[in-house]
C-alpha cells in the first residue's frame, strides 16, 4: 500500500491518494466524518475549528460504498480558503499581504525557510501545519475499516495534560466506551484539573501538550520482523507516531519505564495451556517482542509538546531585518492533545494496515480475511 498526501492549511484543501487497498472493502463515510469531527474537538481548541466543519469527499476508487481495487482519492476541502484565496490562490495572489518573517521558535518556520530558500515563512508553515493531519485521519479511518474486517480494533485515551497525569490502569473495553467528553481522559477528577490548567494557560497566552495512549486489540502474532530491521513493527509504529506534528517522544509497553526496573519486573513470563496455547499473564512488552507482534494487546504512548504558536509570542528574530522581535501569532490552540489522540489512532491504523497487506497480500477483502484466519494466534 502506498499513500501520498498534499495540500496546505489555508489552501483549497487536503488530499490523499491511497494505492493498494483491496477490492470489496465496505467504506463507511460517516465513520470517517466522525473521526474528522473528533480531530476538531477538545477543550482548548482555537478559532479555526469554528470555521471548518471537516467532511471527507471520496473522489475515486469507491463505487456503491465499496473499494474497486484501484487507487482511492480522498479530499477534505478547506472552508477557510474563500477567506484566504486572495493570498493563497495558485493562479496568482498577493503574497506580500500575509508574509511571515517573525519566525516562531519550535515551529518549522526558520529551518524550512533556510532549507527551501524561502524569504516568507508562509511558504513553509502552510504545509508544516497540523491542519495536514485532517487528511491523515481520513486515510487512517479507511485503514481502520480494513483492519476491522480482520477483527483488529484500535482505541486510545488522553493519559496526561500538562502536569495532570491519569495514573489509572484501564482495559481496552473501558477505554473504548469510557472516554470523557471535552478532553478524552478517563478519570473525571484528573480531567477537571486539566481543564483548569488549560484555562489558566489560555489566560496567560501560553500553551501545553500531553500524552496519549493507543491500544490495538486482535492483531495476531508475527507481524513485523526480527530478520529485516527496517520491518520491525515497533520501529514502524513509533515512526508513524513521530511523524505527527508536535510529537517529541514515543514508547511501546513499559517504554522508558523499563530502564529503571530489573529484568524480572520487565519481561513477560510465558505459559502454555492446551486450550489457550502459549500465553502471558502480563504485557509489559506492549504486544511486541523482537520487532514482531506477539498476539497480545499493543500498547503505545506518544508525548505531544506545547503548540509553538503562543498568543504572547516568544522572543525571535525578524528574518526581513535580522532584528530582535516577537514571534508571529496565527489562530492557534492552547491545547490540542484531544485532537492528537485520534490522529495517533489514525496513523497507527495506517502503519498496521501497511504491515498486514505486506504479509498477507491479496487483491480482495475475502482473500485477505481468509489468509489472516489461517495464521496462528
Amino acid at each position: 500500500m502506498r499513500i501520498i498526501t498534499s495540500g496546505e492549511s489555508h489552501g483549497k484543501g487536503l488530499f490523499a491518494i491511497v494505492e493498494g487497498l483491496p477490492s470489496h472493502l465496505r467504506v463507511d463515510k460517516e465513520e470517517i466524518d466522525r473521526c474528522l469531527a473528533l480531530r476538531q474537538s477538545g477543550y482548548g481548541r482555537g478559532g479555526r475549528q469554528k470555521i471548518e466543519r471537516d467532511r471527507v469527499e471520496i473522489l475515486s476508487g469507491v463505487r456503491n460504498g465499496e473499494t474497486l481495487g484501484s487507487p482511492v482519492c480522498l479530499a477534505v476541502f478547506n472552508a477557510d480558503y474563500e477567506n484566504w484565496k486572495p493570498y493563497m490562490a495558485p493562479e496568482g495572489c498577493d503574497v506580500a499581504a500575509r508574509t511571515v518573517t517573525k519566525v516562531r521558535p519550535g515551529h518549522a518556520d526558520l529551518t524550512g525557510m533556510k532549507k527551501y530558500a524561502q524569504a516568507d515563512a508562509r511558504n513553509i508553515l502552510e504545509r508544516a501545519s497540523a491542519r495536514e493531519t485532517a487528511i491523515r485521519v481520513a486515510v487512517g479511518t479507511l485503514c481502520r475499516q480494513l483492519l476491522r474486517a480482520l477483527g483488529v480494533e484500535i482505541t486510545g485515551y488522553v493519559k496526561q495534560v500538562h502536569t495532570v497525569r491519569d495514573e489509572g490502569e484501564y482495559t481496552f473495553g473501558q477505554i473504548a466506551s469510557g472516554r470523557l467528553p471535552e478532553l478524552g481522559m478517563m478519570d473525571p477528577a484528573a480531567q477537571e484539573r486539566a481543564i483548569a490548567e488549560i484555562a489558566a494557560l489560555r489566560e496567560a497566552g501560553d500553551t501545553c501538550g500531553g500524552i496519549a495512549e493507543i491500544r490495538v486489540r486482535g492483531l495476531k502474532s508475527g507481524f513485523g520482523s526480527c530478520m529485516s530491521y527496517g520491518q520491525k513493527l515497533d520501529a514502524r509504529l513509533v515512526g508513524a507516531l513521530m511523524s505527527v506534528q508536535a510529537i517529541k517522544g514515543a514508547e511501546v509497553g513499559l517504554g522508558f519505564g523499563a530502564a529503571a526496573l530489573s529484568g524480572k519486573d520487565v519481561h513477560d513470563e510465558i505459559f502454555y495451556d492446551e486450550k489457550r496455547g502459549y500465553y502471558r499473564e502480563t504485557n509489559r512488552a506492549g504486544g511486541i517482542e523482537g520487532g514482531m507482534s506477539n498476539g497480545e494487546e499493543i500498547v503505545l504512548r506518544a508525548a505531544m509538546k506545547p503548540i509553538p504558536t503562543l498568543m504572547r509570542g516568544l522572543k525571535t528574530v525578524d528574518t526581513a531585518t535580522n532584528l530582535p522581535d516577537r514571534a508571529a501569532t496565527e489562530r492557534s490552540d492552547v491545547c490540542a492533545i484531544t485532537a492528537c489522540e485520534i490522529i495517533l489512532e489514525s496513523v497507527t491504523a495506517t502503519a498496521l494496515a501497511e504491515a498486514v497487506l505486506e504479509r498477507l497480500g491479496g487483491d480482495n477483502v475475502a482473500e485477505i480475511v481468509d489468509r489472516y484466519g489461517r495464521l496462528p494466534d
